[in-house]
């Protein structure tokens, strides 16, 4: 082959690719919550992914979801008891019942990256390798780290397959801003896991 025909091979593999749509918003929060679950649900749809984590506190996040995801496998992550206090859990059992009834799994458990390493940081004023690698993270926004922590957790419960594409919606305080595509992966292989396209996430997050 020539060199000329050479290139030209080079350049047509280098254009091989596909366009996807990405939502982006000005500023993060919850009245993003809306749309960003619609174009998550838009694009499970057009992929064909069945799994789908979506983080919620109060549970009013999971029931919207439950709403726009009929038929997927559907885990609700919810913060750990005592996040917010001792012994306290914000998810309340009647908003637990709902969305159990509504067809989602919900899960709680510790945070993947916020366990006994934030133990030592609170105690000894020294970060652990966990907190991190969630710093580094939220560099894409506190979404997109939530969504990475709740695959790690949803994978470790064993109510995610590890390898295979899911949607994960993740939030900057409350509500949702933040939809990513990923192959999940357990938290002692964190490094498997892959973030495959952003759905939705706010340009200042």
């Amino acid at each position: 082959m020539g060199e000329k025909g050479a290139m030209a091979g080079e350049d047509a593999g280098a254009a091989r690719g596909t366009t996807a749509p990405c939502l982006y918003f000005e500023v993060p929060g919850p009245g993003n919550t809306r749309p960003t679950l619609e174009a998550a649900a838009c694009r499970a749809r057009e992929l064909d992914v069945r799994n789908v984590l979506v983080a919620s506190n109060s549970g009013a996040t999971g029931l919207l979801a439950a709403a726009l995801f009929q038929g997927a496998n559907l885990v609700v992550v919810t913060h750990s008891a005592g996040f917010s206090g001792p012994n306290r859990q914000e998810l309340e059992p009647e908003a637990r019942q709902a969305l159990e009834e509504a067809g989602a799994r919900v899960l709680t458990c510790q945070h993947a990256f916020g366990g006994v390493g934030r133990a030592v940081r609170k105690k000894l004023g020294t970060y652990e390798l966990e907190e991190i690698l969630a710093f580094a993270l939220r560099t894409f926004g506190q979404g997109t780290k939530v969504a990475v922590e709740i695959a790690l957790m949803a994978a470790d419960a064993g109510l995610v397959p590890t390898g295979v594409p899911c949607i994960s919606v993740g939030g900057t305080g409350k509500g949702a801003d933040t939809a990513v595509l990923l192959r999940p992966a357990n938290a002692q292989s964190f490094f498997d896991l892959r973030v495959m396209e952003i759905i939705a996430k706010p340009r200042n997050g």
